[in-house]
C-alpha cells in the first residue's frame, strides 16, 4: 500500500482562540504545502470521519465524552471544569468536540488501514496529553491511545511507541505503562511541563524515558536514535510503531528550549520506516506555524520518498507567505528562509556527557 495522508479542512477554520498557543494554522499548512509540491495526490488523501462517542470509550469515561459533547452544544459552564474543559489551557471552542473527534477517527481510520499492514500519516493525531476522564495539556482525547488499542483489535499484538514531542507523553504513558506488549519511548526536554517522564521510571519495563536539556541538537538526537530507539525496537520485534513527531523540539518553538532542525524529526521517520510492517506517523505539538508546517510537510515528503528542493516553487512559497501568526512571540523573530525552504540548516553540535550519561543507563536497563 502506497503511504496514506489523512486529513480534514476543519483544521483550517477552527482554533482554540486567539490567545492560545494553537491559534495557528497547522494541519492546513501541511496539507497545502504537500499539494502545492505535487507529493499529495488525491488516491494518496483521505478525509478523516469524525469518531463516534462509542469508539471512544475504549479509553475514555462516558461521562466525559457526553460532557465534551455539551460543551460544544451549550457553551462553557461551571461543571465542566471538573473534566478539564474551560480552562486556560483547554478552552471551550464552537468545534471543541468535533475537532478532536475527527482527529481521533482519523487515528481509527489509520488502524483500519493498516491491518493488512502500509504506512499511514496523521498530522491531527498525536495528542499525547489526554486522560480518561478529561482534557489536559491542550489535548481533549487521547488519540495515540486510541489508536495502539485499535491496532491491537486489528491484530497488531505487540506495538512500539516513539514520541518525540518536547513535552513527555503522560497519557500514553498512563494507557501503557504497565502492559508487557508494548514498547513505550519518550524524549522530551527536562524540567517542562508535564513534569513526569523521569529517566528512573520505567514502568513495568517496557517503558523508556529520555529527559533531555535544553539546547538539545541534532547530533545528540542522532546518537538518540541510534542508542536508544531503534536497539529498543529492533529487539522488541513490533508488529506496528507509531510516531509521535511532535515539531515543538524545533529550535524556533515558543513552547520548548530545544534546539533541532527538522532535519532530526526526518531522521527519525525515515529510520523507522521499515522496521514494522504497520507504521502510523502522528504529528503533535508545534506552536510556530511556518516550523510545523515546514517539519510536518517534510515528514510526508520522508514518507513518500519525495525530493526535497532547496528552493521551494513559487506555489508552495506562496502558501508559507500567507501565513500569520497574531502576537508571535518576540524571541522567535520570522526568518526569510521559512518562507523559501522546507529544510533547516543542520544544527549539529557536540554530545553532551549528561545525554552519554542517561543514554548508557538505559542500555543497562534489561526489559522483561
Amino acid at each position: 500500500m502506497e503511504p496514506v495522508f489523512i486529513g480534514h479542512e476543519i483544521y483550517r477554520g477552527s482554533s482554540y482562540g486567539m490567545r492560545h498557543p494553537l491559534r495557528v494554522p497547522r494541519v492546513s499548512t501541511v496539507m497545502d504545502l504537500s499539494r502545492a509540491m505535487g507529493w499529495l495526490p488525491d488516491r494518496a488523501f483521505r478525509r478523516s470521519p469524525r469518531a463516534r462517542p462509542s469508539a471512544l470509550t475504549h479509553w475514555h469515561h462516558p461521562a466525559y465524552i457526553a460532557a465534551l459533547q455539551e460543551a460544544e452544544e451549550l457553551g462553557p459552564s461551571e461543571h465542566l471544569k471538573a473534566f478539564g474543559l474551560g480552562t486556560h489551557a483547554n478552552p471551550v471552542f464552537p468545534e471543541v468536540w468535533r475537532r478532536p473527534a475527527t482527529s481521533a477517527g482519523g487515528v481509527l481510520l489509520a488502524a483500519e488501514m493498516l491491518r493488512d499492514g502500509g504506512t499511514v500519516y496523521v498530522p491531527a493525531g498525536g495528542t499525547h496529553h489526554g486522560l480518561p476522564d478529561r482534557a489536559n495539556g491542550f489535548c481533549y482525547l487521547n488519540d495515540p491511545v486510541l489508536a495502539m488499542l485499535a491496532l491491537r483489535r486489528l491484530g497488531a499484538a505487540r506495538i512500539a511507541y516513539v514520541d518525540i514531542d518536547a513535552h513527555h507523553c503522560d497519557g500514553v504513558d498512563l494507557a501503557f505503562r504497565d502492559d508487557p506488549d508494548t514498547l513505550l519511548i519518550s524524549v522530551h526536554e527536562e524540567r517542562r511541563w508535564p513534569f513526569t517522564g523521569a529517566l528512573e521510571d520505567g514502568g513495568s519495563g517496557n517503558v523508556f524515558n529520555l529527559p533531555v536539556p535544553a539546547g538539545f541538537n541534532d547530533s545528540e538526537m542522532r546518537a538518540v536514535l541510534y542508542e536508544l530507539i531503534l536497539p529498543r525496537i529492533e529487539s522488541f520485534r513490533p508488529d506496528a510503531i507509531v510516531l509521535q513527531c511532535g515539531s515543538d523540539a524545533v529550535e524556533e518553538d515558543p513552547l520548548s528550549r530545544l534546539s533541532l532542525s527538522n532535519n532530526a524529526h526526518w531522521s527519525v521517520v525515515a529510520a523507522l520506516r521499515t522496521i514494522a510492517p504497520r507504521y502510523l506517523v502522528l504529528g503533535g505539538g508545534g506552536y510556530n506555524p511556518w516550523s510545523v508546517g515546514r517539519c510536518w510537510a517534510g515528514v510526508w515528503a520522508t514518507l513518500v520518498g519525495a525530493e526535497i528542493p532547496d528552493r521551494l516553487p513559487d506555489t508552495a512559497e506562496s502558501v508559507l507567505r500567507a501565513l500569520v501568526w497574531h502576537d508571535a512571540p518576540k524571541r522567535k523573530p520570522v526568518q526569510p528562509h521559512w518562507f523559501t525552504t522546507l529544510r533547516d540548516a543542520p544544527r549539529d553540535g557536540d554530545v553532551r556527557p549528561e545525554i552519554r550519561a542517561r543514554l548508557a543507563a538505559l542500555a543497562a536497563r534489561n526489559t522483561p
